[in-house]
């Protein structure tokens, strides 16, 4: 039986994911591969590198600088969180990643991106996290309309929520029997329709695939969420979600809200701890 870790983006709803990691590291919880979508795969990586805090400590410290994220940072760049701090200084410098454990931690990590020209989901295997991997890192987690396409290998790329937001059925096509999934948005969500469907047919003009995707993403998540249901209610998948909404903005600079998402991840978790190990047994 090969065990499997799926963890859903939503920007600094993600936090949570991170308290539900955490803790899932300090228990010596392991996995035979994970595969992260958006800030699912950006904080994520940090379980692959044995890195338990990390992700928390580095976004509390540094949420309120212009060059983390912002409109200043937007209008600048193209892109709202600043490339060269959030994928170079922070990680090679400020609060540096650990490459090498990653690179030895035989636990497959996978990443979703979206194909701007296709519309399409693609499933990157990141084993060294070197400069390339860490542009589909970046990729991953670029959202439409505030966030340029990522070219990288011959591609351009963006948000993988758009195509497949919750990739557990790719998860389980990969022979992952025992999967986990780590939601952000709790029991009773039902996702609507992007409202900024206008502004997206503008901005992504030259990816009518994308803009597409776009405007029946809302459709193919609530499948996805109905799916997850069943299979949860047969014991097939083993899923943490909030118990509440997290109350974080994509771009929050409120240290204490951060905080709360995170220990909300931790506390979560650890009521489902028990229940977890048996079923990863």
């Amino acid at each position: 039986m090969k065990k499997g870790l799926v963890m859903e983006g939503g920007a600094m709803r993600g936090m949570f994911t991170a308290g539900v990691i955490d803790v899932m590291m300090e228990h010596q919880i392991t996995f035979d591969g994970a595969m992260g979508v958006s800030a699912g795969a950006v904080f994520g990586c940090n379980y692959k590198s044995s890195q338990p805090g990390r992700v928390i400590r580095y976004n509390a410290a540094y949420c309120n600088k212009p060059q983390y994220a912002g409109l200043r940072t937007f209008l600048k760049t193209g892109d709202m969180f600043g490339e060269q701090f959030c994928y170079h200084d922070i990680p090679e410098h400020l609060d540096p990643f650990d490459y090498e454990a990653y690179r030895k931690n035989p636990m497959d990590f996978y990443v979703v991106v979206t194909d701007a020209k296709t519309g399409k989901a693609l499933y990157k295997k990141v084993d060294r996290c070197d400069k390339t991997e860490m542009e589909w890192m970046r990729a991953s987690a670029s959202m439409p309309i505030v966030s340029k396409p990522v070219c990288v290998d011959g591609y351009e790329l963006l948000d993988g929520g758009v195509a497949d937001s919750i990739p557990v059925q790719k998860m389980q096509e990969l022979g992952f029997d025992k999967t986990v999934v780590v939601l952000t948005q709790p029991r009773d969500y039902v996702k609507k329709k992007n409202q900024l469907m206008p502004l997206a047919k503008v901005s992504l003009r030259r990816y009518p695939a994308m803009i597409d995707a776009m405007e029946h993403r809302h459709e193919h998540y609530n499948e996805e969420l109905e799916y997850i249901r069943e299979k949860e209610e047969r014991g097939e998948l083993f899923v943490i979600r909030p118990p509440k909404k997290i109350e974080v903005s994509k771009v929050e600079r409120d240290r204490q809200r951060l905080l709360a998402a995170y220990r909300m991840g931790r506390e979560t978790m650890k009521e489902h701890m028990r229940s977890l190990e048996r079923f990863l047994k």
